[in-house]
Formats: C-alpha cells, sequence, structure tokens
C-alpha cells in the first residue's frame, strides 16, 4: 500500500470530511486527554488534510484517546476528530500485522460479570 491509498482508507474510516476543519481548536479545548497528547485532536485533522501520514503513525497520542466524542460534539463543523484518531490507530494496528480481536478469541475472555453490550461494542471496535 502506498501513502496515498493509506492517507485515502483513514479518510474514508473516519467518516469525516477533513476539509470542513476551520482550524478554531475548539475540539482540542474539549478534549479531556489533550494535555497528554502530543498531536492535538484539530492537529489530527489538519494532518490527515495535508498528507502528513509520518506524523499520523508516529503520534503517541492515538492511545491516549478516550473516545468520548467530547470533540466531536464541540465542533461547529461537525468534523469529527475522534473518528480521525481511531482510524489512524486501526490503521497502524493492521499496519503492525495486529488485525484486533479475532471472534475465536473472545470465548477465553469472558466473565460472567463482563455486560454482553461491553462485549459487542468492543467487537465492533476492535475488529474493523
Amino acid at each position: 500500500m502506498n501513502k496515498q491509498d493509506i492517507l485515502d482508507n483513514i479518510k474514508l474510516l473516519s467518516g469525516t470530511d477533513v476539509k470542513k476543519c476551520m482550524k478554531c481548536g475548539k475540539c482540542s479545548g474539549r478534549c479531556p486527554a489533550y494535555k497528554d497528547m502530543d498531536i492535538k485532536p484539530h492537529q489530527f485533522v489538519n494532518y490527515l488534510a495535508e498528507g502528513k501520514l509520518d506524523k499520523l503513525m508516529e503520534s503517541k497520542a492515538i492511545y491516549s484517546c478516550l473516545s468520548c466524542m467530547a470533540c466531536v460534539e464541540r465542533c461547529p463543523r461537525g468534523v469529527a476528530p475522534q473518528g480521525v484518531i481511531e482510524a489512524v490507530r486501526s490503521t497502524f494496528v493492521r499496519m503492525q500485522n495486529n488485525n484486533g480481536i479475532k471472534a475465536e478469541d473472545i470465548p477465553p475472555m469472558i466473565d460472567e460479570t463482563v455486560p454482553q453490550q461491553l462485549l459487542v461494542s468492543a467487537y465492533r471496535k476492535y475488529n474493523k
């Protein structure tokens, strides 16, 4: 996969139009993990729009995002920085040959106290 294919895939997975971002930073201001991120939510969107794949893939912030959607709620243009961060994380994990949770790995992880909704949600999120 070449660089442009990877960028296009991230854009597709994120489900957001990065060109709509007006770089106001309101999403980053609302983020509870902001101080722990080397690349802030609004920067993820801008880097994707500018094609800066290397910066996106080197970021440790892909693991700091809480997926709380606060950035999405705050955006006045309907851009979803959380979707971009999750798409970068998913793409990076797949490039490392770690394709998330496999269906056959789930039964040993099931605990009587784990809510079923949590298992379904985790499977959907990490099996993209």
